[in-house]
C-alpha cells in the first residue's frame, strides 16, 4: 500500500508539473495582449499549484477517519456557500460560479464535490443493510444529491451537476444499494437532465449544435473544430513544445477547458496517450486503493475521490475530440484553474492517507493474531 502511496503521489506530481508546461504554451499569447506580461496566467497557476501540492501533502498525514465527524457539517457548509454564489456570487458568461474574495475567487461547486463525496461515503457506512430500502436508506441519501447537483444547476452549471449526479450513483452502487432504486433514479436522472440542459439557452445550443454536427457532418463550435485541428496538426510526436499554432489565439481559451488539444498538438499521439496512461495508472492505483482499505468509509471515499478524477478527464477529453457536447469541466491537474487544482490536490491527500493507514493496519494485523495463537499455545500446554 506504501508503493501505491508513492505510485499516486508522483504521478498526480508529474501531471501537475506538465499541467504547468502547458498553461505556459497555451497562454502565454493571450497574457502578452491581455495582461501586457507572457507569464501572467502561468504565475498565477505557478502559485496555485504549489499551494495544492502543499495541501496535498498535509492532507496525506491527517488521518481520513475523522472526516466522518465532520461530514455533515461540510456538507451543510457546502449548501449554504452554493446559495452564496447564486446570492452574491460572479458572474461570468452568464453563470454565477464563483465567490469573489478580494483578488482571488472561489468555486463552491470544487468544495461541494469533495464534502458530497465524503458525507456519502458516511452516510452509506453508517446505514448498512437498510441502504437497501429506498424510503428509509436510498432515498435519504440522495436528497443531498438532489440539493447539491439542484444548487448547481440553477448557477446554471449544468455538466457539473450531472457528473456530480454520475459520480453520487456510482458510489450508491459500490455501497451496496438495490440496483434497481440506481437503475430507476437514473432513467430519471436522465429525464430531468434532458428537459433542464433545454431550459438553459447555452446548453441548449451546445445539444443542438452536436446533433446538427452529427447529421449534418459538420463541426460542433469554433472551438471544437480549432481543437480537432490541433489534434491532426500534431501527429505522432508533435509539433514541440511552446510551438502550437492553436495558442495564437485560434482556439478560445486553449489554457482552460480544451487544453488537451494544444497537449496534442505539441506532444503528438506520443504524449497524448502518455497522459492518458498517467490517468489510467491513477486509476488503477486508486481501486486497489479502495479495495485494500481497512474499513468500508476508507473503501466508499477512495472509490468515490478516484472515480471523480478519471471521469472529468474522460469527458474533458471527449469534448475536446468532439465526442461529446461542449462542457465546461477542466482536465485534472492540467488545465488552468485555482479551485478545482487545490481541491484536487486535497482528494489526492486523502486518497494516500487511506492508502497509508491501510499498509500501517496490515503490517500490525499479524503481529496480533501471532500474539493469539501463542498465548492459545500456552493453554494447551
Amino acid at each position: 500500500m506504501k508503493r501505491l502511496a508513492l505510485i499516486i503521489f508522483f504521478d498526480s506530481f508529474i501531471l501537475a508539473l506538465l499541467g504547468l508546461a502547458m498553461v505556459m504554451s497555451a497562454s502565454s499569447v493571450y497574457s502578452a495582449i491581455r495582461f501586457d506580461s507572457v507569464f501572467h496566467l502561468f504565475n498565477s497557476q505557478f502559485f496555485k499549484v504549489i499551494a495544492g501540492i502543499i495541501c496535498m501533502i498535509i492532507f496525506a498525514f491527517i488521518p481520513y477517519e475523522i472526516y466522518k465527524d465532520f461530514s455533515k457539517p461540510m456538507i451543510i457548509l457546502a449548501v449554504l456557500l452554493l446559495v452564496i454564489t447564486l446570492v452574491a456570487g460572479h458572474s461570468a458568461k452568464g453563470a454565477e460560479r464563483w465567490i469573489p474574495l478580494g483578488p482571488f475567487s472561489f468555486q463552491p461547486a470544487d468544495f461541494a464535490r469533495v464534502a458530497l463525496i465524503i458525507h456519502l461515503a458516511k452516510l452509506i457506512d453508517s446505514k448498512g443493510e437498510v441502504l437497501q430500502n429506498y424510503k428509509h436508506g436510498f432515498l435519504y441519501l440522495f436528497i443531498w444529491v438532489i440539493l447539491i447537483s439542484g444548487l448547481i444547476v440553477l448557477q446554471p452549471n449544468v455538466s457539473t451537476a450531472i457528473i456530480m449526479v454520475v459520480i453520487s450513483l456510482a458510489i450508491l452502487y459500490v455501497g451496496g444499494a438495490n440496483i434497481g432504486h440506481i437503475l430507476a433514479t437514473s432513467f430519471f436522472c436522465v429525464l430531468a437532465a434532458g428537459v433542464v440542459s433545454l431550459l438553459f439557452a447555452h446548453s441548449r445550443e451546445r445539444i443542438f449544435t452536436f446533433f446538427n454536427s452529427m447529421s449534418n457532418g459538420g463541426s460542433i463550435n469554433i472551438q471544437v473544430k480549432q481543437a480537432t485541428i490541433g489534434l491532426g496538426s500534431g501527429g505522432l510526436f508533435g509539433v514541440g513544445m511552446g510551438h502550437s499554432m492553436q495558442s495564437n489565439l485560434f482556439l478560445p481559451e486553449a489554457y482552460g477547458d480544451f487544453i488537451f488539444a494544444i497537449l496534442g498538438e505539441e506532444l503528438g499521439f506520443v504524449g497524448s496517450v502518455t497522459v492518458l496512461v498517467g490517468y489510467l495508472v491513477l486509476f488503477v492505483c486508486g481501486i486497489l486503493v479502495a479495495k485494500k482499505a481497512k474499513d468500508k468509509f476508507g473503501q466508499l471515499l477512495a472509490f468515490g475521490i478516484t472515480f471523480s478524477i478519471i471521469i472529468y478527464a474522460f469527458v474533458n477529453i471527449a469534448v475536446a475530440t468532439g465526442l461529446v457536447p461542449t462542457t465546461g469541466l477542466p482536465l485534472p491537474f492540467i488545465s488552468y484553474g485555482g479551485t478545482s487544482i487545490v481541491f484536487l490536490c486535497i482528494t489526492i491527500g486523502i486518497l494516500i492517507n487511506i492508502a497509508l493507514s491501510s499498509a500501517v493496519a496490515s503490517k500490525n494485523q499479524p503481529q496480533k493474531a501471532g500474539v493469539k495463537v501463542k498465548s492459545g499455545s500456552r493453554k494447551r500446554r
